[in-house]
């Protein structure tokens, strides 16, 4: 007898009725950049539809997005000025520790994820604190110190802890930042405050229109000695089961798209939630080929959301969250 399983496909009813994946709003967490000033909202040429945002305005940008039903945002900041340590990151007055103290006081259940990291507040770009090794100008290298970088990085996610944030999350890629951020928060009374590690971090070249967006790009070599070789799965899930040893209450894999063989074993070796961030070249590349009429947005933005969904992610961290709330409100996009 012919096997005939175009049954199940063959109308729009039948077809969600049986659908293995679905997405849900609450799966999806909006990233914004804050920045200094009033009255800010430049639109970031490289993430079209995305914007650098003073207080003011993110406030009205979030009623929005809690009207679409997202419940939670990652942030990122621009600062004011950066120095070799990225001192302005831990500031309880800098860009993000008031942003946060603005939200939680006008969107108390908005659930605020923070950024973690050094690379936007430092005037070389890394990711961490330099640490200069030769005896000569021509011998002089300069590379990333990983455990005085860890202090520095506890300071920060203390300082936004302090300010209201639910959810820290590092995405240096130091080794034992977790661990260290951990017992920091717990020393100081913060133990209901989550971590979200960058586990799986890889030195993409999907990260450009991102380094624009938050104006960190390395000014000197690259950031290939810290963030994963893009060639290795076995060590990233190594950097995982490490981060989920010292106290990470979700693992994320960053980016997604080409990773979703890496999301997909990440989700069979954890039993915490699976992040995946798809990030801003995975974003402009759609946007651009809409735009050259190469390819339907919606079309395209609903496959790619739901493929990193199939491959096991629990949490969708993506420029088209609200792009996403609005088609499964069923409304206009």
């Amino acid at each position: 007898m012919l096997k005939r399983p175009r049954r199940m496909r063959k109308t729009k009813g039948i077809r969600s009725l049986v659908r293995e994946t679905k997405l849900d709003i609450d799966d999806f967490v909006y990233p914004l950049f804050v920045v200094n000033g009033e009255e800010v909202k430049e639109e970031i040429k490289t993430l079209p539809d995305c914007y650098h945002m003073s207080i003011d305005i993110l406030l009205q940008e979030l009623a929005e997005v809690v009207e679409l039903g997202i419940k939670a945002v990652l942030l990122f900041g621009i600062p004011n000025y950066k120095d070799e340590i990225g001192s302005s990151a831990w500031q309880d007055d800098g860009i993000v520790q008031r942003a946060v103290r603005e939200i939680k006081n006008k969107f108390p259940d908005l659930v605020i994820i923070t950024d973690i990291c050094l690379c936007a507040y430092t005037s070389h770009g890394h990711c961490g604190v330099l640490h200069e090794t030769g005896s000569d100008l021509a011998s002089i290298k300069k590379t990333v110190d990983n455990d005085k970088t860890l202090e520095k990085l506890s300071y920060i996610a203390l300082s936004h802890a302090r300010a209201g944030a639910d959810i820290v999350a590092p995405s240096d890629m130091m080794d034992g930042r977790v661990r260290t951020i951990r017992e920091t928060l717990d020393e100081s009374g913060f133990q209901d405050t989550a971590i979200m590690s960058y586990g799986a971090k890889y030195s993409s070249a999907f990260y450009g229109p991102f380094r624009d967006a938050a104006d960190s790009a390395p000014q000197f070599g690259n950031r290939s000695s810290y963030q994963m070789d893009y060639a290795n799965s076995d060590e990233a899930l190594r950097e995982i089961k490490l981060d989920v040893e010292e106290g990470a209450d979700i693992v994320m894999v960053k980016p997604a798209l080409s990773y979703l063989d890496i999301i997909k074993q990440t989700e069979e070796i954890v039993d915490i939630p699976v992040a995946a961030y798809s990030v801003s070249g995975e974003y402009a590349m759609v946007k651009q080929a809409a735009r050259a009429g190469l390819c339907d947005e919606k079309m395209m933005m609903v496959e790619i959301m739901t493929s990193i969904k199939r491959a096991g992610a629990d949490i969708i961290i993506t420029y088209f969250a609200k792009d996403m709330a609005r088609y499964l409100n069923n409304k206009d996009i």
